[in-house]
């Protein structure tokens, strides 16, 4: 497993930073090809939509979280019938 890696990125004209293990990049960076949008766009909708408590790199864990939670319950749906 690999360590903790700080990235720079540009929001809503604002310069700020996010440290995330590379594994969650790895799947912030599939989730913004799959939507077919700039990793800085994605990072900025999920830093628009985070509580104001929570900091910018808990949020991008969240979000990856969350995302393969919703992945993973989609597979495990049974497959519909044609009745």
């Amino acid at each position: 497993m690999t360590g903790v890696g700080k990235r720079s990125v540009t929001i809503r004209g604002h310069r700020t930073s996010y440290s995330v293990e590379q594994a969650f990049y790895d799947e912030l960076r599939k989730f913004a090809a799959q939507r077919q949008c700039a990793l800085a766009a994605l990072v900025a909708e999920i830093d628009e939509q985070r509580p104001r408590d929570t900091n910018l790199s808990s949020a991008l864990r969240l979000y990856v979280l969350d995302r393969l939670r919703e992945r993973d319950a989609e597979r495990r749906q049974p497959p519909e019938t044609g009745t």
